[in-house]
């Protein structure tokens, strides 16, 4: 077996998977690296009376869903808006349908120095939380359009901001509650139903958030074709099925599959879900439910949850508690809010490795207080642990560097007859106790901890912002002046020169230029990933240097 073709093919190969996957993710199809999508049915959407509809008459056998209109545009946009601020998050709450159609993260800063919007209601963007009221024998009830007055706003007795806004349609009155913690990303939202009439149909209360597929912007001419991408979509959860992310491209093939009957006392939330952050309803009460998603119009989608709340009295009143959440997707966070909802910030297959790694990561920081500092001695500890693998690697190198004079007149020798050039290198291999697979394997070992780690450095919101040292401003963006991406092209090349030389003149000029193409592509990836990738090449090379060193010198029989 020809050693340095292998290692050729193993280069290449890895690099052909990571441009593959990147020009997936760019032509809107799901990561290689992320999480698998289920593959299903989806909730279609239906028409009735004329009317576009966008809240599906069925979900998943129910005979209790029924169908709202769909949201107008012009009512939102004209109608009056109310605010609610904490000291991290800022909502607007619109006279139409009580949506929250606005959501400023304050501490979350663009590079323009301007908090986030995380929900817009715009011409070019929209992405929203709305709910509402449906029944199946009386469609014109309390939802997402109709319109809601102000009923009382301001401070409970515990500081906190609140508002109240209620309305009333054939004797059903529904009352929208939200209160803003202190600190907090998590909205406590409260829909008191109370029935004024004798009414015998069920009611159904549904709460959805709705946006379009728009991407955020990627970063270099080349836009995501280069560029480092995460998902961006409808995502659900139950603890029977864990994590459901949905494709916007899935949902138009009507092709995903989500848990859409949650039994009673199952854990379950839906959510919208983009790089480094979130939105998610989160329901009270442990009922039975039933979750949908599916597009309600040209580039519009939507998640949701429906909550049967049964024949309510006439006089009686009843009253559901759930949770919005809109913020960043900080893993501390995220693990106190609900169960598994610090799956949010998704690893994709590698959580089992990536999880421990951030863990450390984090405690890292915790000593040295500097991210940049934090990923480059969580480098060298990962370094460190691999060392009897990467020693083994390297010395099975040096010890093919040595045979590379041998291996070239065996090629000349035996030049067309490649059966007998494989049974002589065979045998060369045998005599020079040499495993021509020795360096290839334990770098094959080590590959899903480094994938785990780049999703790790990829998805952490923590980098968003963080400074290392000098130029480095933000760990989350490419290094402004590609002096990173410079120093990794260099280390490579030394690399190169410390591995055994290819004997085909085509394979060495070609791992001549690796380090060209990939330092090409790291232009574009965060600073923070090239800074590691970096580190970890600066220490092989220390290593291999070493290495060589010490078995390099001793001459082939």
């Amino acid at each position: 077996m020809d050693f340095k073709k292998t290692i050729l093919w193993a280069v290449f190969s890895m690099s052909g998977l990571l441009l593959y996957n990147n020009w997936q993710v760019h032509e809107g199809k799901p990561s290689l690296f992320a999480g698998a999508p289920a593959t299903a049915t989806v909730a279609s959407d239906k028409t009735a009376a004329g009317n576009k509809v966008d809240v599906p008459t069925q979900i998943s056998g129910s005979s209790n869903v029924a169908a709202t209109p769909a949201v107008n545009a012009t009512a939102i946009e004209g109608a009056e808006k109310f605010t609610l601020q904490n000291d991290v998050l800022v909502l607007e709450i619109s006279a139409s349908g009580a949506n929250v159609i606005d959501a400023k993260l304050l501490k979350s800063l663009t590079s323009e120095n301007k908090p986030i919007e995380l929900f817009q209601y715009t011409p070019t963007h929209k992405y929203f939380a709305r709910s509402g009221l449906i029944s199946l024998n009386n469609g014109d009830l309390p939802n997402h359009t109709s319109t809601f007055k102000l009923v009382q706003s301001g401070k409970d007795g515990s500081g906190r901001p609140f508002a109240v806004l209620a309305s009333e349609r054939n004797g059903v009155k529904l009352e929208k509650t939200f209160i803003l913690n202190p600190g907090s990303y998590v909205v406590d939202v409260g829909h008191r139903v109370t029935q004024t009439t004798n009414n015998p149909n069920p009611l159904v209360l549904y709460t959805e958030i709705v946006r379009d597929a728009s991407q955020e912007q990627k970063i270099g001419p080349f836009g995501g074709a280069f560029s480092a991408s995460t998902f961006t979509g409808p995502a659900a959860y139950t603890d029977k099925e864990k994590f459901n992310k949905l494709e916007f491209t899935a949902i138009d093939k009507n092709k995903i599959t989500i848990p859409t009957q949650v039994a009673a006392g199952e854990p379950a939330w839906i959510a919208m879900v983009q790089h480094y952050f979130a939105s998610a309803w989160i329901p009270g009460d442990k009922t039975a439910r039933d979750i949908y998603a599916g597009r309600i119009d040209n580039n519009l989608y939507r998640i949701g949850m429906q909550t049967p709340l049964g024949v309510v009295a006439s006089g009686a009143a009843v009253v559901e508690k759930a949770k919005l959440f809109v913020g960043p997707q900080e893993e501390k966070v995220l693990e106190t809010i609900a169960p598994g909802f610090e799956l949010l910030k998704d690893y994709g297959y590698l959580t089992i490795i990536a999880k421990p790694i951030f863990w450390l990561l984090e405690k890292i920081h915790g000593y040295v207080g500097n991210w940049g500092w934090s990923i480059i001695l969580l480098t060298i500890l990962i370094k460190l642990v691999f060392f009897p693998l990467s020693a083994a690697s390297y010395k099975s190198m040096a010890r093919m560097k040595e045979v590379q004079p041998r291996l070239t007149a065996m090629r000349e020798q035996y030049k067309g007859e490649p059966q007998k050039l494989n049974q002589a290198m065979m045998e060369m291999y045998r005599k020079e106790k040499i495993n021509p697979l020795g360096g290839c394997l334990p770098v094959v070992i080590q590959i899903p901890v480094f994938i785990a780690l780049y999703w790790v450095l990829l998805s952490s919101v923590e980098m968003r912002g963080a400074p290392w040292i000098l130029w480095i401003h933000d760990l989350s963006v490419p290094d402004p002046y590609y002096i990173l991406p410079i120093i990794m092209a260099v280390s490579m090349f030394v690399q190169t020169k410390l591995n055994p030389t290819p004997p085909d003149p085509i394979q060495a000029k070609v791992m001549m230029y690796m380090p060209i193409v990939f330092s090409i592509m790291f232009f574009f990836f965060p600073s923070g990933l090239v800074l590691y990738w970096v580190t970890n090449n600066l220490l092989s090379i220390a290593q291999q240097w070493q290495i060589n060193q010490m078995f390099g010198k001793k001459p082939a029989k």
